[in-house]
């Protein structure tokens, strides 16, 4: 896929960015439909080339963001001849640097949400909590939430243990251990798997 063809997924002002990363690299870009085990994945063919696959259903800063990420992959294993961790230092360095390279092309309150991110960038994007609110991605497994979408005398379950919500104390949740008869605060991005009202599982 040309990359002018992206164009319609993307943000303005994102093509100068792209040409640079590209440089003279061989990249296939796949857009997919909607995968809910993944929002974008790269790989190395066999013939030496790159391939990119991203979700169709992304919103533009979303799309560009999850490309950026795949992109930092293609650039760190090509400069270190893939010798290093898909994940490791030297692709956070380089998601960092592009991050923060093309931050302007985000809007002003996402830009402050990168900035942040790129401190210490995750490989899952569940596990960036202010991104996932920002666009609103739920997790695959629906049963998990943050517990500041919960309300009083919800329950919920962590870590295999069953909580009731009793109150909210400023920002944080004041809970009872179901089990245990102790009183926890939990943080309002904490992930809980909800209970539902009939008592199931």
């Amino acid at each position: 896929m040309a990359i002018h063809v992206l164009e319609q997924y993307l943000p303005v002002n994102t093509l100068p960015f792209l040409r640079k990363w590209f440089g003279h690299h061989a990249i296939h870009i796949k857009i997919t439909k909607n995968r809910d085990s993944k929002l974008g994945d790269y790989r190395k063919l066999p013939d030496q080339s790159h391939q990119i696959t991203i979700n169709s259903t992304l919103e533009p800063q979303l799309f560009f963001f999850v490309l950026t990420h795949e992109l930092a992959h293609l650039i760190a294993f090509e400069e270190h001849h893939f010798r290093i961790s898909a994940h490791g230092k030297e692709w956070k360095d380089t998601f960092r640097k592009m991050l923060l390279e093309s931050l302007s092309v985000y809007t002003a309150d996402l830009q402050a949400i990168i900035t942040q991110f790129a401190k210490s960038p995750k490989a899952n994007f569940m596990a960036s909590p202010d991104l996932v609110r920002y666009f609103h991605i739920k997790d695959p497994d629906d049963k998990i939430i943050f517990i500041e979408e919960l309300t009083v005398n919800d329950q919920f379950r962590y870590k295999g243990e069953r909580y009731e919500i009793l109150e909210r104390k400023k920002k944080l949740y004041l809970c009872i251990n179901l089990n245990q008869s102790k009183k926890y605060l939990f943080r309002p991005l904490a992930k809980v798997e909800k209970i539902i009202a009939d008592g199931q599982k």
